[in-house]
């Protein structure tokens, strides 16, 4: 008998026809011998109602109090979740994210994993029931509050337990048949892909994929512990995400050259502009956003200007940081030295993603050539061995990614890409 950690999102449990639908796909696992946990998110659009909610009553909700609201979602998806199945005749006992060990460090609203004490779960197990465990949520170490993950909460919740309790695969399942080569609601001639290296979904995650966050992965890949993504709305075969290529039948799945197109229009561009060009400049910039608790991803500094000995440094970073990044760079205008900053959240990312790229030439000049000839206009530019990032308007973000995707050859020979609902989470 082996142990199967079960992840369902939002619209795989929208409405109650939703919730009997998932299950009888749990019951069906079960029947097949397996030890099932399931990791379960909020109904919907719950958790995005509740936010609505508490900033009407409050324009800036204090963080614990805004985690205690939240995490009332996923504990009405899954008792109810429970219900069902116990209605199909299966034993099913639900838990929070507290009872069922999930321990967390104790910063409100975006809580990261330390550790995983499943005593309760595994107590459930052997006394046959399938557990329903509520994502996205857990337990301070410190003072014993409850906390949430962030987004994307869930599917880190899922692939801990998975890791914590030895299981042999963690499925995702979601509104889509798996990772395609590009977002479907953008490229619809988008292909499915069958297996994927956790470096290239890390990368493909990091990058805007909206499948998996790029934390999930990280701990998958961290403990070894395979993912199938799937779709709630479909018996189809998903994607695996994995550290070795599986094997279909008698033939071995090979990793592409590029393995996908990725974008992604939530970020903001702040550049400091004016700043003295000599050492420790940067490290008080990075030092102040550092301390504001905010992260950022690309980084680019200008050529200084020989005549004034300036220069400007842009950075970008989620939309909903910018103000507190505005903010906390004023506060220490003096100390860093800069003239002015600029904002801009009109911006969007497009990057491609593939392991095989480092060994083929050709690659970086065939993405720019595609960008080209769509008439796109490049702002800012980030590599790495397997990745090329660019800033764009966000305007031209879908029609950069459709021109990048039929360049490399990625589109299928039909429309193959299904979103059955939701928006993917």
């Amino acid at each position: 008998m082996g142990l199967v950690v079960q992840k369902y999102g939002g619209s795989s449990v929208a409405d109650a026809e939703g919730i009997k639908r998932v299950a009888k796909r749990i019951v069906e696992a079960k029947k097949n011998g397996n030890d099932v946990v399931v990791v379960v998110s909020a109904m919907g659009d719950t958790t995005d109602e509740l936010i609505d909610l508490a900033e009407q009553v409050s324009p800036m909700p204090a963080g614990r109090e805004l985690d205690m609201l939240l995490t009332a979602g996923e504990r009405i998806s899954m008792a109810l979740l429970a219900m069902a199945i116990k209605n199909l005749g299966h034993k099913a006992q639900s838990f929070t994210g507290s009872q069922a060990g999930v321990i967390t460090d104790s910063v409100h609203n975006k809580a990261r994993i330390i550790d995983v004490t499943p005593g309760r779960i595994r107590t459930a197990l052997d006394e046959g029931n399938i557990a329903i465990v509520a994502g996205f949520q857990g337990v301070s170490q410190d003072k014993k509050d409850i906390t949430t993950l962030g987004r994307g909460g869930s599917d880190t919740t899922a692939v801990a337990l998975a890791a914590a309790l030895d299981a042999e695969v963690c499925e995702i399942y979601t509104d889509v048949d798996g990772v395609f080569t590009a977002d479907p609601r953008v490229v619809k001639k988008a292909r499915k892909i069958d297996w994927i290296s956790f470096e290239d979904m890390l990368e493909l995650a990091a990058s805007g994929s909206k499948v998996l966050l790029h934390r999930c992965v990280e701990y998958a890949r961290r403990y070894n512990i395979p993912i199938h993504v799937r779709s709630s709305f479909s018996g189809l075969q998903g994607t695996w995400v994995s550290s070795e290529p599986i094997e279909q039948g008698d033939e071995q799945v090979e990793q592409a050259i590029i393995s996908g197109v990725a974008h992604d229009t939530s970020e903001a561009k702040i550049t400091v502009v004016g700043v003295p060009d000599k050492p420790g400049e940067a490290a008080s910039i990075f030092r102040t956003i550092a301390d504001a608790e905010i992260n950022i991803d690309m980084v680019v500094q200008n050529v200084s200007a020989a005549s004034t000995g300036l220069t400007d440094i842009s950075f970008t970073l989620p939309k909903s940081e910018g103000r507190k990044a505005i903010d906390a760079l004023e506060k220490n205008r003096s100390g860093i030295g800069f003239e002015s900053l600029r904002y801009d959240d009109q911006i969007g990312k497009i990057s491609l993603v593939g392991a095989g790229m480092k060994t083929n030439p050709g690659v970086t000049a065939d993405f720019f050539t595609a960008l080209s000839d769509a008439g796109v206009n490049i702002e800012l530019i980030s590599t790495s061995e397997i990745r090329i990032s660019v800033v764009t308007r966000k305007d031209d973000v879908p029609e950069a990614v459709r021109a990048v995707h039929t360049a490399f050859g990625l589109d299928s020979d039909s429309d193959e890409a299904v979103v059955y609902g939701g928006t993917g989470r």
